[in-house]
């Protein structure tokens, strides 16, 4: 198989779908609407992804034209549920084994996202933390990581295709490694991809509060290919928001780790995302939040209302905060942040 440029051209339809919320899920099952709608004879439309994963009767319910399911943790078999669509078009549609692909990698599999120059690189799936508002341990399961010598291997392999940038991505890049009986995996990691690479940027997203350690710092920092980034989200600010969310609390750690990093990595450049509107959310609790963007001063921030998700740990919280009081305090958020980072974007003004 190879990719073509339009849907007309293509023999199988995939859409790589979400279910972490709903509008994520509306824009799924509108995708696959509309595909099905337009599916020539002869076309084949596949449903891949965290809705199938979670939701795969009301996929088939809602959109009458899928040929095949296939859910997160076994989409390396995607040509054979191709093949057996085919095979038997009538017969059971769902692909969805409990075990995982992820942790048993083949060698010489090149799975990255590629775009132009940089490449997205997952080293693990799945999340053992215990937030209250996700749902993606119920969509991807507990921490499943990716034995190490194939992600050197496939970092290889980017590198042979001209990648200049190596993203590392996982729901949490900081637990890599805990299911192989590893503590504080990710800096040994990233030493060995310095040492077995020549890419020339190596970026890390999706760290946890608590668990940026001293030895990471100090890889990133003896490692100029190591690119002095971080992608932490915080969700929140205020101590007593944190805890109904079943985050990391010390607001003292937080202060104090940034602090170190600013020391160790003097270009570091920051970015989290933060939730408004969760339950019982506070004026008082909000404002903290914007007090706490004030003093950091991230480079970039993301920020999300708080949306009800079933099965979840904060389900029994209900809805409570108005939507137009979510949609305000968004705003708020970000118009400030828009300030921050433009304030921050002035200082480069004339800097190479």
């Amino acid at each position: 198989y190879k990719s073509v440029d339009t849907p007309g051209k293509a023999g199988v339809l995939i859409v790589n779908t979400c279910g972490f919320i709903h509008q994520a899920r509306e824009e799924s099952l509108n995708e696959l609407r509309k595909l099905a709608r337009r599916k020539k004879d002869g076309q084949m439309l596949i449903a891949a992804g965290c809705l199938t994963e979670r939701y795969r009767e009301a996929v088939v319910e809602q959109v009458p034209g899928v040929d095949g399911i296939l859910g997160t943790r076994r989409w390396m078999d995607i040509l054979e549920v191709i093949q057996s669509v085919r095979d038997k078009p009538q017969q059971e549609r769902y692909h969805i084994p409990d075990t995982e692909t992820v942790g048993r990698d083949e060698r010489g599999v090149l799975r990255a996202a590629i775009a132009g120059g940089s490449a997205y690189l997952k080293i693990a799936d799945g999340c053992r933390r215990p937030c209250a508002f996700c749902a993606i341990p119920l969509i991807k399961g507990t921490l499943v990581s990716r034995p190490a010598d194939t992600i050197l291997h496939e970092a290889q392999l980017i590198e042979q295709r001209g990648v200049q940038e190596l993203i590392l991505i996982a729901q949490d890049t900081t637990d890599y490694g805990h299911d192989l009986g590893i503590q504080d995996g990710l800096p040994d990691l990233l030493e060995s991809l310095v040492t077995r690479t020549q890419i020339p940027w190596i970026r890390i997203l999706y760290t946890f509060p608590g668990y940026v350690t001293d030895h990471l710092i100090d890889v990133m920092a003896a490692n100029p290919r190591i690119l002095p980034y971080l992608d932490i989200p915080l969700q929140h600010a205020h101590p007593d928001m944190l805890k109904r969310m079943r985050r990391p609390a010390n607001m003292d750690w937080v202060y104090y780790t940034l602090e170190k990093m600013s020391q160790r990595l003097p270009n570091l450049a920051l970015r989290s995302t933060f939730i408004v509107g969760y339950p019982g959310e506070t004026d008082e609790e909000f404002a903290t939040l914007l007090g706490f963007l004030k003093d950091i001063q991230f480079n970039r921030v993301g920020a999300f209302t708080f949306s009800f998700e079933q099965g979840t740990s904060s389900e029994p919280l209900g809805d409570p905060v108005p939507a137009e009081v979510k949609q305000a305090r968004y705003a708020q958020l970000m118009e400030l942040q828009e300030k921050i980072s433009l304030q921050r974007n002035q200082t480069f003004i004339g800097k190479q």
